[in-house]
């Protein structure tokens, strides 16, 4: 069994996602994504729990906890920091060259600028709207009755995009149901509202200023058709984790681990 110095846990209390990793001498050894639902404290703790059982261990044999999120405030035994700070740290450590970071969250995207040390020099947030954030992806997605999880490869089928006049997830929700009504296609739906999320970024990125080793993390970063469009936007490949929505929990881990 892992010695109890050897472990430790962060977590990512987030909006519609909580996520814990756990390292054993800086090597992530499991990993757990539960839906918060209605209870941050609970979700938070069953992630947990959720990753230490594949180890056959529990709270009692780890060395240190950091929360990051929405919710991090909900886990008191927990040391609270940044999600800024904990994507930053995160991103850098799998991706030494990361300068400019994209989170794509459920509630809200933002831009983050990195140090060459894999510290947060500034960022900036997509405003209240969740019309810049993932959540107009699960909205559109529930108008078209398509699982979240296929919107990507889909929409990469279109040849014919629509345009959405909107940045707002209400309007680009009704614009979807009107485009659907005049027989638009569902790929070319999303291909136009990846498009138009797409430029929402682009504009985010612009603003902070664009610097080549560029991350795209979060649930957004599991869309390979938003990718995509990003992509053609920003004109550059885009460095994308194995599993973007751990990103956080990773950098809160490592911070645990004084790494």
């Amino acid at each position: 069994m892992p010695s109890r110095k050897q472990c430790f846990v962060g977590v990512d209390v987030g909006s519609a996602f909580s996520k814990a990793v756990v390292m054993l001498d800086s090597e992530v050894v499991s990993r757990q994504i539960l839906p918060s639902g209605g209870s941050y404290q609970l979700a938070a703790k069953k992630a947990i729990e959720g990753a230490l059982v594949k180890l056959s261990l529990s709270l009692d044999d780890v060395a240190g906890l950091v929360a990051t999120g929405y919710g991090a405030s909900s886990l008191p035994e927990a040391q609270a920091v940044s999600d800024v700070t904990c994507q930053s740290r995160g991103a850098s450590h799998l991706f030494p060259s990361v300068r400019t970071l994209i989170d794509v969250g459920d509630m809200l995207t933002r831009v983050i600028k990195l140090d060459g040390e894999g510290r947060a020099m500034s960022f900036l947030t997509s405003g209240k709207c969740a019309g810049g954030s993932g959540r107009v992806l699960k909205i559109v997605a529930h108008v078209l009755q398509i699982r979240l999880e296929e919107l990507g490869e889909l929409s990469l089928r279109s040849r014919n995009p629509v345009s959405f006049n909107t940045g707002c997830a209400v309007f680009a929700e009704t614009e979807a149901v009107s485009r659907v009504a005049e027989g638009a296609l569902k790929e070319d739906v999303l291909a136009g509202l990846h498009r138009a999320l797409a430029a929402q970024i682009q504009s985010l990125v612009e603003r902070l200023g664009l610097e080549e080793g560029c991350v795209i993390v979060g649930g957004g970063a599991k869309d390979v058709g938003l990718v995509r469009s990003l992509e053609e936007f920003l004109g550059l490949e885009l460095l994308v984790p194995e599993e973007p929505q751990i990103v956080a929990a990773l950098g809160a881990a490592l911070i645990a681990a004084g790494s």
